[in-house]
C-alpha cells in the first residue's frame, strides 16, 4: 500500500474522489453514508447490538463513516499506513482512537475486538498480501466475531473507469467477490457471504431493497463480504 499517496490527501481526500465521480451525478459523501447504512443493516440482520461491540477500521484514512456510525458502537478504532491521515482523524474524531502501523499486523491483540472493517482498502494492497490481511482481520477479532469487507467490483465497467481516473487509485489491483470470499474461507472464517450493491442508485428505502434483490448478480458497482471467526 502506498501510504505517500494518501498523505498527500490526507485533507482533500473527499474532493479528490468527488471529482473523479462528476461524470456520474455522484459523492463521495452518499456512499459513505450508504455504507453506513448497509452495516447497520448487515449486523442488525446477524442479530447484533452495535453498542455492545468494539469496532475497528482497518484503513480508515481519515474517519469520515465514523461520524455516522461512530457513535453507534461501544468503541471506535481505526488504523491507517498515512500518518498524515490518521493525524487528521485524531483531530476530527478526539474520542475515538487512531493508530498508525505498518500494513502487515494490526496493532491490537488476538480476539480484542468484535468486527473489523475494511472500507475500500484491499484494492490498495499488493495482492501478493491480501492472504495475510484477512487473516490478521480475523486474528483480532473474538469468537464469533465479523470481519466486514467492501469493495469495488472489478466486472463493473462504470467501476473500472472511475478507479482509472481517480488520483487516490493510481496503484489499485480490483479484487472479485470470488476472490475475497476465498481468501476469507481459506483464513479460516466458518460463515462467509457476500453480495453485489449498487446495481442501481439506492437514494431511497425502496430503491435500497430493489438493489438488495440485485445482490446475487455481479451487476453492482461494488460488493461486500462478511466472514464470521469461528465460535470457541
Amino acid at each position: 500500500m502506498n501510504d505517500d499517496i494518501f498523505d498527500q490527501h490526507a485533507n482533500s481526500y473527499s474532493s479528490t474522489i468527488d471529482q473523479s465521480l462528476a461524470a456520474y451525478g455522484a459523492s463521495h459523501d452518499f456512499f459513505t453514508r450508504h455504507k453506513a447504512r448497509l452495516i447497520n443493516w448487515l449486523l442488525s440482520r446477524e442479530g447484533c447490538t452495535a453498542r455492545q461491540m468494539d469496532l475497528l477500521d482497518v484503513g480508515c484514512g481519515i474517519g469520515n463513516i465514523h461520524e455516522l456510525i461512530g457513535p453507534e458502537f461501544r468503541s471506535v478504532a481505526g488504523v491507517d499506513v498515512s500518518a498524515a491521515s490518521i493525524e487528521e482523524a485524531r483531530r476530527r474524531f478526539p474520542d475515538y482512537e487512531y493508530l498508525a502501523y505498518d500494513g502487515h499486523r494490526l496493532p491490537y491483540a488476538d480476539a480484542s475486538k468484535d468486527i473489523s472493517l475494511a472500507i475500500c482498502v484491499f484494492h490498495h494492497v499488493p495482492p501478493t498480501e491480501w492472504a495475510a490481511l484477512a487473516a490478521e482481520m480475523l486474528r483480532v477479532l473474538r469468537p464469533g466475531g465479523f470481519a466486514l469487507v467492501i469493495e469495488h467490483n472489478p466486472w463493473n465497467p462504470v467501476t473500472r473507469r472511475i478507479v482509472n481516473r481517480c488520483p487516490i487509485d493510481r496503484d489499485a489491483v480490483l479484487l472479485s467477490r470470488p476472490r475475497t470470499i476465498d481468501l476469507f474461507r481459506k483464513a479460516g472464517a466458518t460463515q462467509v457471504q457476500a453480495r453485489s450493491i449498487l446495481s442501481v442508485p439506492p437514494k431511497t428505502e425502496f430503491l435500497m431493497r430493489i438493489d438488495n434483490m440485485f445482490g446475487a448478480l455481479p451487476l453492482g458497482a461494488q460488493y461486500w463480504c462478511l466472514a464470521r471467526k469461528a465460535r470457541a
